[in-house]
């Protein structure tokens, strides 16, 4: 029985675990993408967090026709639309909802997977059968096409546009922790816990889980990307923002008739969406290079 505590105690190391966090920050800040990446998402947040104080907006009264269509100018510096409302002020408002809405989702659907797929790969047997059959039925409809008929029977906006997000992503989180669960439940410090007479509840959280963290962190970065493009599709076929937010893609379908005379208003909101997505995605190709074992020695 000593050797299986001892086996236990040296499984859940807090020294061994500070060294290698210690080390994946630094194999981090010595990845150029993942600091661009970084960069990137830092500087879309904080400009989120901080455009109601350095540049408060009423998207319900902005309107000045005598500025309507003008070009990008010291004024307007990404120009005005149909209505005369100023580009860059509701293409920096804009992210604090394509950002709240990308990381919501991604949050509910990380949470609910997460759950769904240590039940099923902890218990087994029939649970795990029905939830691999449940995600299966969901994973043969493609994305964006659920989304838009949840959407659609819901009602457009953007409660329900997060609600189909996320329920379009929770396979995605259920998959990847049951397959590291079915590996790391016949591991020998969760056979040494559980000779130990470790709660179920207890072996789950402290040590299954622990141990798949490092595929969830990265799926999670990836996840936001392509939330906050699906945010856009969605507002742009006008199932999710409602106007007059300042939501991306809504921007875009509004610029769309208009193009040819103004195409500021749908180029600039579309840069913000492609800047976003590819500094997520950055971000997330270098966690999983940081925390992929076979590299640590690289």
């Amino acid at each position: 029985m000593s050797d299986v505590a001892a086996a236990t105690a040296s499984a859940a190391s807090p020294v061994r675990g500070r060294s290698l966090a210690t080390d994946a920050f630094r194999r981090f800040f010595r990845h150029p993408t993942g600091l661009l990446g970084l960069f990137i998402v830092g500087f879309f947040v904080l400009a989120s967090l901080l455009a109601p104080v350095l540049r408060p907006y009423d998207a319900s009264r902005d309107r000045d026709l005598r500025a309507r269509l003008a070009p990008p100018s010291a004024e307007h510096w990404f120009g005005a639309d149909e209505l005369g409302r100023d580009q860059f002020t509701r293409v920096w408002h804009g992210g604090r909802i394509s950002l709240r809405v990308g990381l919501l989702a991604v949050t509910f659907a990380a949470v609910t997977g997460t759950l769904l797929g240590l039940a099923a790969g902890y218990v087994g047997g029939w649970l795990d059968t029905f939830v691999v059959w449940l995600m299966d039925i969901v994973l043969a409809f493609p994305g964006v096409l659920l989304a838009i008929v949840i959407v659609a029977t819901l009602g457009p906006n953007l409660t329900n546009a997060l609600i189909a997000i996320s329920v379009t992503q929770v396979p995605l989180y259920t998959r990847i922790v049951r397959s590291v669960v079915l590996a790391v439940r016949e591991t020998e410090y969760v056979q040494a816990a559980k000779a130990l007479g470790t709660n179920p509840l207890g072996i789950v959280f402290k040590h299954v889980l622990p141990n798949s963290l490092s595929p969830l962190i990265v799926q999670l970065t990836l996840s936001v990307g392509t939330a906050i493009l699906d945010v856009a599709a969605l507002g742009f076929l006008g199932l999710g923002a409602q106007p007059p937010q300042p939501e991306w893609g809504l921007m875009i379908r509004d610029g769309f008739t208009q193009f040819v005379r103004a195409p500021w208003m749908s180029i600039f909101p579309g840069i913000a969406i492609f800047l976003s997505v590819v500094g997520f995605n950055l971000l997330g190709d270098a966690i999983r290079d940081v925390l992929d074992p076979r590299l640590r020695d690289v």
